[in-house]
């Protein structure tokens, strides 16, 4: 290194925000995203070999896309550009293919073209490298927030790998914070910084998953934090706070509280006080739960606490769950309020849940020899001379659809597993069972 690239390491280092300066450089130093870049994953050995072809890469903010892509740059011996799709053109794209050629004829060397935000090019500009990526040109490196399989041609999708990243998990943020705090070249290894492990959880679990928001809030409390007497810059819990704006609350998603809330969550839907439940819903949106998470238990609740009294909110939380799964938050913070004050707000039975609990214990701790013989299967060869379906009544031969006979097996004649509530539909269920039951 000369002295002239050293000054110019030197000012970027001095001027460029925290977030940029620790970018990883190589996949030693990058952190998360093990099922693909972890050691002998397919991505990790393709760019330890330099035998890339055309891939993608999809997934929320600060997951490390362009990273990789930077990574990919310093490691290979292909030539590399860069194109950001909210800025370039068509011009822009035949200059980049020129030049590809150019280089392809003069030195061999292939070009990989990364391109930022692809999904919004338009099918034309997407159109216009399908050639050169299908006869090997120009190497894609495609980086997307958004699906792929919606918002890039079908053509370009089927000639690249999609490689799918996730939000960095909460170990994953603090490591990487605890290596800025350490690093003397990019980070803070050289100031005298005092974190606390409180702040260092809040960060890291307060950033959901996305490198960069962790990284800017850490910035912003180093150089917002004056120094104490003894030359310590101290980030507290409230310092944490202030510099992500986001007010700490108590709740850790592996321990007692995330267990607490989420049953007053439930126990405030199964006792009709829609705004208790919305209260712990909105607790949960705001500590970083899950959405799917809670939309399960939902679900959950629908059939145990309201069943038959309500069919439809079953139906309601189930299409909440799907509609959650597409969406997205924040705008299934919405979906899961609406499917929330329906279900407490409903009339409520257990009794399809007691009635099947009743049931498992009777076939797993009695004794019953078989099933009653008009019932059986008589659809196969012999089975008439074991007497199989002999006797049986087709209910719908009968005035409403329905005949008395024995369906129980003998040993459980007269058992009750559905005890339908007054409340709701159920009531209309329990008027119809009461009238057959008792052959009325």
């Amino acid at each position: 290194m000369d002295l002239f690239e050293y000054n110019k390491i030197k000012k970027f280092n001095d001027n460029a925000p925290l977030a940029a300066r620790m970018r990883p450089r190589t996949l030693e130093e990058f952190v998360g995203q093990k099922h693909i870049v972890g050691k002998n994953k397919l991505l990790y050995r393709a760019i330890k070999a330099d035998k890339l072809s055309s891939v993608i890469f999809y997934g929320p903010p600060g997951t490390g896309k362009t990273t990789l892509a930077r990574i990919i740059a310093n490691s290979t011996e292909s030539r590399f550009t860069q194109l950001n799709a909210t800025t370039a053109g068509i011009k822009d794209i035949k200059e980049t293919v020129k030049d590809a050629n150019e280089q392809l004829s003069i030195s061999g060397k292939r070009t990989i073209l990364f391109i930022d935000e692809i999904h919004r090019f338009n099918k034309t500009q997407q159109d216009a490298l399908l050639p050169h990526v299908e006869d090997g040109t120009i190497i894609l490196i495609g980086a997307t927030t958004e699906n792929p399989y919606f918002e890039v041609n079908n053509a370009l999708v089927s000639r690249s790998i999609i490689f799918s990243l996730n939000p960095l998990e909460k170990s994953d943020i603090k490591e990487l914070l605890k290596n800025t705090l350490a690093d003397n070249e990019r980070g803070y290894g050289n100031k005298n910084i005092d974190i606390s492990d409180d702040a260092l959880e809040f960060l890291s679990d307060v950033a959901n998953g996305d490198a960069r928001s962790a990284l800017n809030a850490l910035e912003l409390a180093v150089i917002t934090t004056e120094e104490d007497p003894e030359g310590r810059i101290i980030i507290d819990l409230e310092v944490a706070q202030e510099c992500i704006q986001k007010r700490a609350l108590n709740y850790d998603k592996d321990g007692d509280n995330h267990y607490d809330t989420i049953s007053a969550f439930i126990k405030s839907m199964r006792g009709s006080d829609p705004d208790a439940a919305l209260y712990y819903l909105a607790k949960m949106i705001y500590a970083g739960e899950d959405p799917k998470f809670i939309a399960r238990r939902i679900v959950i609740c629908a059939s145990e606490d309201v069943g038959n009294a309500d069919p439809h909110a079953l139906m309601v939380a189930v299409n909440a769950a799907h509609a959650v799964n597409f969406i997205g938050m924040p705008e299934s913070r919405i979906i899961l309020a609406q499917a929330v004050t329906y279900i407490a707000c409903a009339p409520k039975s257990n009794a399809a849940y007691l009635g099947i609990d009743k049931a498992l214990s009777d076939v797993k701790h009695k004794r019953i020899k078989t099933v009653p013989s008009h019932l059986k299967d008589a659809h196969y060869n012999g089975a008439e001379s074991l007497g199989n379906g002999n006797g049986y009544k087709y209910a719908h031969d009968y005035p409403g659809h329905y005949v008395k006979q024995q369906y129980l097996p003998d040993e459980l004649i007269g058992t009750v597993y559905y005890e339908p509530t007054e409340n709701g539909v159920e009531k209309k269920i329990k008027d119809k069972l009461d009238r057959l039951r008792n052959n009325k």
